[in-house]
């Protein structure tokens, strides 16, 4: 494994799931929106919200690119915040 690489943990509760977290909800709360309006933009329903943000379930990369959308956020912008909190 390169110096660079780190080990992928899987839980949710790991700290770079935690920071995730903390950014998406730092991003939907500067649009504006509450967790309803934002689960009805992405066409789902309120606990899928509550559920990524609470860590009880990991978002994939096509759900994070349509959630960091439908706050009007750039998907690259949000992951160059994460890697900048990370480290």
């Amino acid at each position: 494994m390169s110096p660079s690489a780190r080990r992928i943990r899987k839980s949710v509760h790991s700290p770079e799931q935690q920071l995730l977290r903390e950014l998406l909800v730092e991003a939907r709360d500067k649009a504006g929106l509450t967790q309803q309006k934002l689960a009805k933009r992405i066409g789902t329903h309120q606990s899928f919200v509550a559920k990524y943000e609470g860590g009880e379930r990991r978002l994939d990369v096509i759900e994070f690119i349509a959630i960091a959308r439908a706050i009007g956020a750039d998907p690259l912008r949000l992951l160059r915040g994460l890697l900048r909190k990370i480290g």
